[in-house]
């Protein structure tokens, strides 16, 4: 298994940087980052979340509509002055999420490979890195 662990935030375009997931929960955890899932309500309650993480999807299902209440609750994450952390399904949603959070003034960074990474040759996530696929909590309804 190849480790995404790297200690340092890679450098991005409009955003803080992208880290490993293994990075983010010692963020996390040494309590100087708030992590914020983007995914939306039917990802987490079918696919898993990480405990203790705030759920504040980019997009909603059905239709993937903008969720007009991103800005607002970006805004309340970010107020005392944390790293905050983003974490989709495959880190794609979370880049564009953390350029919306830096637009509003906020310190974001893009969790890499997402919960469940990119798929394999036959289409399957959780194969091939992710939160879930590095050992880190999570839990499934």
């Amino acid at each position: 298994m190849t480790s995404s662990a790297n200690p340092h935030p890679v450098a991005a375009n409009g955003y803080a940087g992208d880290v490993s997931p293994e990075q983010a929960w010692t963020w996390v955890q040494s309590g100087e980052a708030e992590l914020v899932d983007v995914r939306s309500d039917a990802e987490r309650a079918w696919v898993g979340f990480v405990p203790g993480a705030h759920a504040l999807a980019w997009k909603q299902w059905p239709g993937m509509a903008m969720n007009p209440e991103f800005d607002a609750g970006m805004q309340a994450l970010g107020s005392g002055g944390k790293k905050l952390l983003l974490l989709c399904r495959s880190g794609v949603r979370s880049i564009a999420a953390a350029q919306r959070a830096t637009e509003l003034g906020l310190q974001a960074y893009n969790i890499l490979e997402g919960f469940e990474g990119d798929p394999d040759a036959q289409a399957h996530r959780g194969l091939k890195g992710g939160w879930r696929f590095r050992g880190l909590p999570w839990q499934q309804n």
